[in-house]
């Protein structure tokens, strides 16, 4: 009987854990719609190939056509790019305090980096084409509304000053954010700490 308990109980934690393979998939996922990206915002949507991803990613061709049989395939699933799970990497606008802010900025990043990619929301800000414009309602917008939530909040309770530009704000960090994964190589673990400070000053009451 206590070995068939200890069994069991061995055994549950497993049935709740992404299997290995589940999050190699998901990552190879990624690899490719970031590159079918990356390619349609820099040479346009009539350059994405299977051959070009696949060169671009990294992953084999094989591996890209078990997933899309075409380039049409390939813009349809960016079309479709999901978003990391809003439970897991959630934020709720609550207490308007330094750490909150930091929280929330730690929130968009790590929702940005498990996503499109950071380098990626600059790119799409930076483009005019229609086609990504999805992306910018899917996975940016969001993020900006989340950011004004809390600022109101602040606002409201007395603890930012009245008339804070929560936009000029959002925008700030974005920028900062895409020009450490330009300048940089990425935006590091001390990034939403560093802005919160920077932030701070300006919107405390």
């Amino acid at each position: 009987m206590t070995d068939t308990m200890t069994t069991a109980r061995t055994a549950q934690p497993a049935a709740h854990s992404p299997s290995r393979g589940m999050r190699t998939r998901e990552a190879t996922d990624r690899k490719i719609l970031r590159a079918t990206m990356e390619i349609a915002l820099q040479r346009g949507i009539a350059a994405v190939t299977i051959e070009e991803v696949a060169r671009r990613s990294g992953v084999a061709k094989t591996t890209i056509y078990r997933r899309y049989s075409n380039a049409g395939d390939l813009l349809r699933g960016l079309r479709a790019l999901g978003l990391p799970d809003a439970a897991a990497l959630s934020f709720e606008a609550s207490d308007p305090t330094r750490e909150n802010l930091e929280a929330l900025l730690r929130a968009i990043v790590e929702r940005f980096r498990t996503g499109i990619g950071v380098k990626a929301v600059g790119m799409v800000l930076a483009s005019d084409d229609e086609f990504f414009r999805h992306v910018v309602d899917e996975a940016i917008r969001p993020e900006q509304e989340r950011c004004e939530a809390f600022m109101r909040e602040g606002v409201r309770a007395g603890a930012f000053r009245e008339g804070v530009d929560a936009r000029f704000l959002f925008d700030t960090a974005i920028g900062s954010m895409v020009a450490c994964e330009a300048l940089d190589g990425g935006v590091d673990d001390a990034w939403p700490t560093r802005m919160a400070a920077l932030i701070w000053p300006a919107i405390a009451a």
